[in-house]
């Protein structure tokens, strides 16, 4: 069967995934038979390993790669079978089980050293062994023991990461625990207890100890909560207590998560390994799975309907899959310029922990309530305390502004997955396909500084300070932040109001206290750059077809050409899905300003043409930006309205840039800041 053709996307070619109309339970199993599927002619000759198309290296072995694709489309096999559901490809994976823990076969998976990707890979199969029970029953005495000295003995004794690992460990014992196999009570509940420590309050756990400030998807869908939730539903007879804390953090943590999904059924992209696409909304499958009593307002058709939403939206994303029908490493598209170094071809398929909801009974408030939308019960601005973000749900899109966090160790684009002002549902985030001009470093949502002409430009990773402050009326987030040594940026960031709400502001006071000037570049979201009917780069705007940019896009060689700028004042904006732009606030002689392109005290406006592959969502991209210069010893305020108004259904294009014109003053008690 190795041998296999299996699925080929022509030029026309359309996934099964996105033919299948997600409606009911039934629907959602025959969605994920179309994802597994694929994966048939990809198995090894013994079963015990997965090569899924792509041949691009990681961080650790061949073999480890080739165990994340057998063990991560798991999560959703486990899932349907744990729901009583079939699939016709299981006994791929019981003899791939078999095959890859037994030291005498070829494929043998290799016992993990310290801090091995196999470890992470146990985690499924723990989940699979617990819940499936034709897994366990399947394997004689021999190959049972062999499950038993690969999955839990092996891992017990070794070290581990401080972070969400430690929850992979838990399973590969409680997997081997709930079929009365050997495992370590005492591992699993010292690893538990120290999981634990990483609890922040409020639902929020950290991932990761004391001096780190990470709470993305891991600290939700893609691990912690999630796990939390699993463990309390598995282990919760034999530990009530400890069930009952998790459950109640899930209870919290909601209220707050709740945010980070739209209308359209999109997530926030924000933070490392959205490679895992539909994997973000598996925390609200759990939260069925594990009997949560909802918090008011929320419903369970408001639960149903994030779910089912997000399935349908990347149905609509049909550039996820390669030729073959496998998921590919990337977003919306094939992309390793967002991927991180343990991103194998195999990777994505952690996207199955969504299929959790599988494993929820058919007659739970889950599948038997109507969809219900979430956004018009919960608040419209929310400051969330623990991950440093502040919420939006005005201006026709999902957004948070962020300070603080930062990836705890070197990671590819960590400036811009964790370090950007804003991060939105309809405007994904973009990461720097190259380090050499602003067109490389696509610096979206971001401010760039350069001290050698701009070539080369820093951006904000580390935050000295981070806090999020009450100023009259509303939350706001500060920080302060050193791009140089010598160059101190405070920044605060200001969420839209009722009045103004496709806008936000940046208010920068940047101190330049070296020898030397520094050019500067203030980003506004990066926006789809193809023009429609035929995808070319976008045109000048056209007022009559609602589309194109002002000032006109003047490419990367001739950058000075007049018709490429205007004053800050002016602003520049891009409009083609939806319309974005920025504008500058700061008092400014807008001829001074055009005339001298941003190398002046006056900030000028102009539009990046973004290097192609940089953004999440849309590989052609353009970006709004503010460019100025700081001279050595100068301190100056920089004050940026940031404008973002998605298209979507019932959103007249002729509206795109109703608020365009209309962007907010500088608040009073901003003013007076700068005053001071």
């Amino acid at each position: 069967m190795g041998s296999r053709t299996g699925l080929v996307l022509g030029y026309n070619g359309v996934h099964p995934f996105s033919k299948v109309k997600i409606t009911d339970r039934a629907s959602v199993q025959e969605l994920l038979r179309t994802l597994l599927d694929p994966l048939e002619p990809f198995f090894s000759p013994l079963k015990a390993r997965v090569r899924c198309p792509g041949a691009t290296a990681v961080r650790f072995d061949q073999t480890a790669s080739e165990v994340e694709g057998i063990c991560r489309p798991l999560w959703g096999l486990a899932c349907l079978l744990d729901g009583g559901g079939e699939y016709h490809g299981t006994q791929w994976w019981i003899d791939g089980i078999k095959s890859g823990t037994d030291t005498e076969n070829p494929e043998f998976w290799g016992f993990p050293r310290d801090n091995d990707q196999r470890m992470v890979e146990m985690c499924p199969l723990g989940y699979a062994l617990a819940v499936a029970p034709v897994i366990w029953q399947s394997l004689n005495e021999a190959e049972k023991t062999n499950v038993e000295n690969w999955l839990g003995n092996s891992i017990n004794e070794k070290n581990m990461p401080n972070t969400n690992w430690l929850w992979f460990r838990v399973f590969a014992n409680l997997g081997l625990k709930k079929n009365g196999g050997k495992f370590s009570q005492e591992r699993l509940d010292s690893d538990i207890e120290h999981l634990n420590t990483f609890y922040r309050g409020d639902g929020w756990s950290n991932d990761g100890p004391e001096g780190i400030h990470q709470m993305d998807y891991y600290s939700s869908s893609f691990a912690i909560h999630f796990l939390q939730l699993l463990y309390a539903k598995l282990a919760g007879e034999d530990e009530p207590e400890r069930a009952a804390e998790f459950r109640k953090r899930a209870q919290v943590a909601a209220l707050d998560l709740i945010h980070y999904y739209d209308k359209e059924g999109r997530a926030l992209p924000f933070g490392r390994s959205v490679g895992y696409r539909f994997a973000m909304v598996s925390f609200w499958g759990a939260l069925a799975y594990a009997g949560v009593d909802l918090p008011e307002p929320l419903t369970w058709g408001m639960v149903k309907g994030i779910v089912l939403r997000h399935l349908r939206w990347w149905q609509t994303q049909p550039d996820i899959w390669s030729p073959s029908g496998t998921l590919t490493i990337g977003y919306s598209y094939p992309n390793m310029y967002m991927a991180e170094n343990y991103n194998s071809p195999g990777s994505p398929y952690w996207a199955c922990l969504a299929f959790i909801c599988l494993a929820v009974p058919a007659d739970h408030p889950f599948w038997t309530s109507e969809e219900e939308y979430h956004g018009d019960v919960i608040p419209k601005v929310k400051a969330l305390k623990h991950p440093g973000h502040i919420m939006s749900y005005l201006g026709g899109h999902c957004m948070l502004l962020s300070s603080g966090q930062a990836c705890s160790y070197p990671m590819k684009g960590t400036h811009a997955k964790y370090g950007s002002f804003a991060y939105s549902s309809a405007y994904a985030y973009s990461v720097p396909p190259g380090l050499l001009t602003l067109e490389q470093y696509a610096l979206a949502s971001q401010l760039g500084l350069s001290d050698d002409g701009g070539e080369y430009w820093k951006t904000r990773r580390l935050s000295e300070y981070a806090g999020i402050e009450q100023r009259p009326s509303t939350p706001v987030l500060v920080s302060i932040w050193k791009p140089f040594p010598d160059v101190t940026i405070r920044t605060t960031l200001v969420p839209p109001s009722h009045e103004t709400p496709n806008w936000h502001l940046r208010a920068h006071r940047i101190e330049n206290a070296g020898s030397r000037t520094l050019k500067t570049a203030d980003g506004a979201f990066a926006i789809c750059n193809a023009r429609v009917p035929d995808g070319r780069y976008l045109d000048p705007y056209d007022a009559a077809k609602c589309e194109g940019t002002q000032p006109r896009i003047v490419g990367n060689y001739d950058l000075a050409t007049p018709e490429g700028w205007a004053s800050g004042a002016a602003g520049a904006f891009a409009v083609s899905k939806g319309a974005v732009g920025i504008r500058a606030l700061e008092p400014q002689d807008e001829e001074a300003a055009k005339q001298t392109q941003g190398e002046g005290r006056e900030r000028a406006a102009m539009l990046v043409n973004a290097d192609p592959n940089s953004n999440l969502v849309e590989s052609r991209t353009v970006i709004p930006t503010l460019q100025g210069t700081i001279r050595e010893g100068e301190t100056v305020w920089y004050v940026s309205a940031i404008y973002a108004k998605p298209s979507g259904d019932g959103v007249p294009k002729e509206s795109y840039l109703y608020g365009w014109d209309k962007a907010p003053e500088i608040p009073a008690w901003l003013k007076e800041e700068m005053a001071a």
